[in-house]
């Protein structure tokens, strides 16, 4: 039993996480404002960096029913990133302020599930670090070993927390904030006979990229053409768009991907198709319209004037909701038996 002392020590550990994390607030406010629409969970409680810990919330919306696709959006895997967060929140609120009014919207989510992860990482966002607070980077502590040369830390390390990158010791269960993430990936879109993903980053280069798997070897993925299809689709659909679309590979190796880990988890599952995206926003843009973010930490993967922040925002909300359009339709777009050995080729062509 929890004395008065102790329950003011856990409300004070709470209004410190808010604290720390506005992102937590916003995500509790959408939560209330969705109250009929949505479902949410706690998947788990990590430890917070003073002291108590901090939820880590799913957020579920639409069809249930295992017959129907599913789209993932996840953000805040890596705490410096939090324009990732902020775009997964951003398209969420978005959705529950239309579901007031869009009966369009209410009719697409009778034949689609969206699942939202927006804060993976509460703990390394409260510090501000890449890494969580124990200081392992969580899309390097996957066990998944890479079948060539990685380049020298940035493919990931295994000498010290006290250095980026940081896999984590070798052959110990993955972070918890990892387990969660595979947890959700598992009972909510593996289970499907179609699913997509996409995780949001921030930090490379100064385009927007789309990443595919693999990042642990050159070779192509078994669903190339379903990917290659999907690519097509979306260049149909957005022809001024501005991404690139890639698999990671074409830029560096690395070890522990966990969209890796969790893809080849899904090839065992036969006649089921589950393709995870990378969304990696180019913040060098945004140091080059504003050099002096090179002096904050945060600048240089966050856009720090409010006015670009907003833009960027706004920006890829057209991208999440494509996924979730894709997914509602996959059976008009996926290569049949007859087309997927020629899809197969051209991806081939264009990427490999």
């Amino acid at each position: 039993m929890l004395g008065a002392h102790d329950d003011g020590l856990v409300a004070f550990d709470l209004a410190m996480s808010l604290t720390l994390l506005p992102e937590l607030q916003a995500l509790e406010r959408i939560i209330e404002l969705g109250a009929g629409h949505l479902a949410s969970r706690v998947v788990c409680e990590v430890r917070m960096p003073l002291g108590g810990t901090c939820p880590i919330h799913v957020i579920t919306l639409g069809n249930p029913a295992r017959e129907v696709p599913a789209v993932g959006y996840f953000g805040g895997v890596h705490g410096l990133e939090r324009i990732g967060s902020g775009v997964v929140l951003a398209y969420l609120q978005s959705l529950v302020m239309r579901l007031q009014w869009d009966s369009t919207l209410h009719r697409q989510l009778e034949s689609v599930r969206l699942v939202f992860m927006p804060i993976v990482n509460p703990g390394g966002m409260a510090l501000g670090t890449r890494a969580n607070p124990q200081g392992v980077d969580l899309m390097r502590n996957a066990p998944v070993q890479a079948q060539e040369p990685v380049p020298f830390l940035v493919g990931g390390q295994r000498l010290s927390a006290g250095l980026p990158w940081y896999r984590g010791k070798k052959d110990q269960p993955m972070e918890i904030e990892n387990q969660a993430v595979c947890e959700v990936v598992t009972s909510e879109l593996l289970n499907r006979d179609f699913s997509l993903s996409v995780d949001c980053h921030s930090g490379f280069g100064s385009s927007d990229r789309i990443w595919f798997p693999f990042a642990h070897k050159r070779a192509p993925i078994t669903h190339l053409a379903e990917m290659h299809a999907l690519k097509n689709i979306f260049v149909d659909s957005n022809s001024h768009h501005r991404y690139t679309i890639e698999p990671q590979s074409q830029q560096y190796l690395a070890h522990g991907d966990l969209w890796d880990y969790l893809y080849l988890q899904s090839c065992t599952q036969a006649q089921r198709v589950f393709l995870p995206l990378t969304l990696e926003m180019g913040s060098w843009l945004w140091v080059k319209k504003n050099p002096r973010q090179l002096f904050s930490r945060h600048g240089i993967f966050n856009p720090l004037i409010e006015h670009r922040q907003q833009r960027v925002l706004r920006q890829h909300q057209l991208l999440l909701d494509f996924l979730s359009r894709a997914a509602c339709g996959h059976h008009l777009w996926l290569p049949g038996a007859e087309t997927r050995a020629q899809q197969h080729a051209q991806a081939l062509q264009d990427w490999y």
